[in-house]
C-alpha cells in the first residue's frame, strides 16, 4: 500500500488509453534521466579552459564513476521507498532536483564543485528508475509489459543521444549555457508531470488482487528476495551487460575520436546517436517479440534476451579492434540492437520471479549491482585510456557477456509469465 496516495488516484483509469499516458509521461522524464548525466561525457574538451584539472582522464573518469557509484548505493534505497511511498511524488521530486543540479553545474568553476554536484545527482536521478519501471509494470498486463517498457526505454536512448550533442551545443553557445538550459527545462516538467501523473492503486494483473493487505517491512522483503535463487541470477545477467553497457556510453566517443582520429564533436554525436537509434529498433523490437512469445511460451522473454546479449559479443570484439568508420559503425549498430533486446525485457523478467510488492525493491538491487559494475568499468577504462589500450580492453568485455548469456539460458526458468503471490515459483524458480 502506498502511504501518500493522493485521492486523484482513487479514480484512475485502469484499463484504455491511460496505462499508455503514464509511457508517454515518463518518457520525457527518462529522456532527461539520460540527457542530464550523459552530455557531460562529451563535453570534456569544452570545459577544459576553465577546469583545468579535466585534463587527466582518470579524473575524469573519477568525475564520472562518482555519479555511478552514489547512483548505485541509492539504488536499494530507492526500490524500498518506491515499494512503500508514493511513485508519483517520487518521480516529481527526483526530477526537480536533479534538474537543480544540472542547472547548477553551469555555475561550477573548480572540479570539487563538479565532483560533489555530480554526487547529488546520484542520489536525485537513482530515485526515478525503480519508482517509474514499477509504476509502468502495474499499469500494463503481461500482454503488453515489454512493449510499454521498451517504449519508456527509448526515452533513455533518445536522452543518450542528445547527451551526445553537449560538445556540439558548448563549442556553438557556452558549456555552461548547455547545462542550465537543460536543467531549466527539467524543472519546468516536474511542474507538468505533478498535475498529469497519476498512482496504481493496484496492478493490472486481476490475478494479483491476491496480494497481502499488510505491507511487508524491510527486513522481510529483503529476506524474500535473497532467499529466491533466480534473483541471485537475476543479478549476475543484469550486472555482467552492464559493464559494455555503461562503457558504451561513457567511453564510446572517445574510443571512436582515437581510432578514427576525428575530433570529439563529431565523434560524441555519432556515437550516441549511433548507439541509441540502433537501441530504439531493439527494444521495440524486443517487447513486441517478447509480449508475443511469452503468451505461448512461459521463457520467450529469456530468449528474446539472450538473442540480444549474443549481437553484443560480436559488436564488442570489432569495436576494439576496428579501425575504419564503416566498421566501427557497423558494430555500434550491432551493439545497439542487442543491448534493445535484452534492455526491454530486464522489469518483464523479474515480474516472472518476483510479486509486485517487491518489484521495486528488488529492480533497485538489480540496478545497484548494473551501476557498480558500470563505476568499475568506468574508472578501468579511464585507466585503459591514458595508457593507450582502450580498444583492447573494449573487446575484452566479449567474454564476461558470454557468461551473463549462458547463465540466463541455462538456470532461468519461470514457471508462469505472470507471478502470483504465494505460489512455489517465488520460493524455487530455478534448476
Amino acid at each position: 500500500m502506498k502511504s501518500l496516495d493522493t485521492p486523484e488516484t482513487a479514480t484512475q483509469p485502469k484499463a484504455g488509453y491511460y496505462p499508455w499516458v503514464v509511457v508517454g509521461l515518463l518518457w520525457v522524464v527518462a529522456l532527461l534521466n539520460y540527457l542530464d548525466r550523459q552530455m557531460l561525457a562529451t563535453m570534456r574538451p569544452a570545459m577544459l579552459r576553465d577546469i583545468a584539472e579535466l585534463e587527466s582522464a582518470t579524473n575524469f573518469g573519477r568525475l564520472m564513476a562518482i555519479f555511478l557509484w552514489i547512483y548505485g548505493l541509492m539504488s536499494p534505497v530507492a526500490g524500498l521507498v518506491a515499494d512503500r511511498l508514493s511513485r508519483k511524488w517520487l518521480i516529481v521530486g527526483s526530477l526537480a532536483v536533479w534538474s537543480g543540479v544540472t542547472l547548477l553545474m553551469g555555475n561550477a568553476t573548480t572540479f570539487g564543485q563538479l565532483y560533489v554536484l555530480r554526487a547529488v545527482m546520484g542520489v536525485s536521478e537513482a530515485l526515478y528508475i525503480p519508482a517509474g519501471l514499477s509504476l509502468i509494470a502495474d499499469f500494463h498486463t503481461s500482454r503488453t509489459r515489454s512493449l510499454a517498457v521498451g517504449i519508456h526505454m527509448t526515452g533513455l536512448y533518445m536522452g543518450q543521444a542528445l547527451g551526445g550533442f553537449g560538445a556540439t551545443l558548448a563549442s556553438s553557445y557556452s558549456w555552461p549555457t548547455t547545462f542550465a538550459a537543460f536543467g531549466g527545462v527539467g524543472i519546468v516538467y516536474a511542474g507538468v508531470l505533478a498535475f498529469f501523473l497519476k498512482e496504481a492503486r493496484q496492478p493490472a494483473e486481476p490475478q494479483q488482487v491476491l496480494a497481502p493487505k499488510k505491507p511487508q517491512t524491510v527486513g522481510e522483503s529483503l529476506r524474500l528476495l535473497f532467499t529466491n535463487r533466480a534473483f541471485w541470477v537475476l543479478l549476475l545477467v543484469y550486472a555482467i551487460p552492464s559493464l559494455p553497457g555503461w562503457a558504451t556510453k561513457n567511453w564510446l566517443p572517445t574510443l571512436l575520436a582515437t581510432n578514427l582520429n576525428i575530433d570529439m564533436a563529431q565523434a560524441g554525436p555519432l556515437a550516441t546517436i549511433t548507439i541509441a537509434a540502433s537501441s530504439l529498433v531493439g527494444v521495440l523490437l524486443g517487447g513486441t517479440l517478447s509480449d508475443r512469445l511469452v503468451q505461448s511460451h512461459v521463457r520467450g522473454r529469456i530468449w528474446v534476451s539472450a538473442t540480444g546479449l549474443s549481437l553484443t559479443i560480436p559488436a564488442l570484439l570489432l569495436l576494439g579492434f576496428g579501425s575504419s568508420l564503416v566498421h566501427m559503425l557497423a558494430a555500434a549498430v550491432c551493439f545497439g540492437i542487442g543491448f534493445g533486446l535484452f534492455d526491454a525485457n530486464n522489469m518483464p523478467i523479474l515480474c516472472q520471479f518476483v510479486p509486485v510488492q517487491r518489484r521495486a525493491t528488488a529492480y533497485g538491487i538489480m540496478n545497484m549491482t548494473g551501476v557498480f559494475a558500470g563505476a568499475a568499468v568506468t574508472n578501468w577504462l579511464g585507466s585503459a585510456t591514458d595508457g593507450g589500450h582502450l580498444g583492447r580492453d573494449f573487446a575484452a568485455l566479449s567474454a564476461v557477456v558470454l557468461v551473463a548469456m549462458l547463465a540466463q539460458i541455462t538456470l532461468l526458468r519461470p514457471a508462469q509469465a505472470e507471478l502470483v503471490e504465494g505460489t512455489v515459483s517465488d520460493a524455487a524458480p530455478v534448476e
